[in-house]
């Protein structure tokens, strides 16, 4: 005997945002826990985005550190808004608002490692370059291409780019044990959030017709724990955030400043750059 899945359980008449747009939707079942939030889980897990970007753009304003970093931290916020506001309602245009921000936000990554000095070194000539990229991907996808599987191409293509500009800049240095301890528990502390994040996608995306099950099976509040996608946003959050601390870090490494900053974790678990601490004297 099949199961009636909740999304066709409910009467699409009733929905709160109206009629669902949006060319993605996901497995967690439509306005099964708040008749205004079309996925509820999917939608408050992208507090960890703006929770991780408000902690990033904190140090950096607190420490006065490049503008670029901070618009890095910005742009990540507005990834987890823009997310939020997507899978609350379900409409094409606040899609839009979830995918885009993302490639913008590795645009502004893949500047920060191109120009990583104070001054700038190649003018007006990389932000025109970078800003036409993204600006020709924004209307082919939304006037022509309107496929995610074209949005997730060029993403990972220019986050591929990115994290290999930034790891070039970071052998051209002479760096410290510890400073080279920092960098290698931030990218690893990336790489390990964005590919789980990839992982429970996929499971996500591939069982879902057998977590829906297994939600029903368990009820509240212990479904919560298996709306995959939601854990795709925690972990890729995390993700992001430990790959721009890594970019952040090494630009203070470029400068020189390495040795005045180290990384203390939260809970064991989330970095945050820091002044160290001056030693005290007798």
């Amino acid at each position: 005997m099949g199961m009636i899945l909740a999304d066709s359980a409910r009467d699409p008449t009733t929905y709160f945002w109206g009629d669902v747009t949006a060319t993605l939707d996901w497995c967690e079942e439509n306005y099964l826990v708040s008749q205004y939030i079309a996925e509820f889980w999917n939608s408050i897990t992208n507090g960890t985005f703006i929770i991780l970007a408000c902690l990033g753009a904190y140090t950096t304003i607190k420490y006065d550190h490049s503008r670029r970093m901070l618009l890095c931290y910005v742009a990540m916020m507005f990834v987890g808004l823009g997310s939020l506001w997507f899978h609350a309602t379900l409409k094409y245009t606040t899609q839009l608002l979830d995918e885009l921000p993302m490639l913008y936000l590795t645009g502004l990554a893949l500047y920060a490692t191109i120009e990583v000095s104070k001054d700038i070194k190649y003018g007006i000539k990389v932000p025109i370059a970078i800003t036409t990229y993204l600006v020709l991907f924004s209307i082919v996808y939304i006037r022509w291409l309107q496929t995610p599987v074209f949005h997730q191409i060029v993403f990972a293509s220019t986050v591929l780019v990115t994290f290999i500009n930034a790891a070039k800049r970071k052998t051209q240095l002479a760096l410290s044990e510890t400073s080279q301890k920092i960098l290698r528990r931030a990218v690893t502390g990336g790489c390990v959030g964005m590919l789980g994040g990839f992982f429970v996608w996929n499971l996500d995306n591939l069982f879902c017709h057998q977590l829906r099950t297994y939600r029903t099976y368990v009820g509240a509040p212990w479904d919560a724990v298996l709306q995959l996608h939601g854990w795709w946003h925690i972990l890729t959050a995390y993700g992001c955030y430990c790959l721009i601390l890594w970019i952040h870090f090494i630009r203070i490494a470029w400068l020189g400043h390495d040795h005045l900053f180290t990384v203390k974790f939260h809970l064991g678990l989330v970095p945050q750059i820091t002044l160290i601490a001056p030693k005290k004297t007798e």
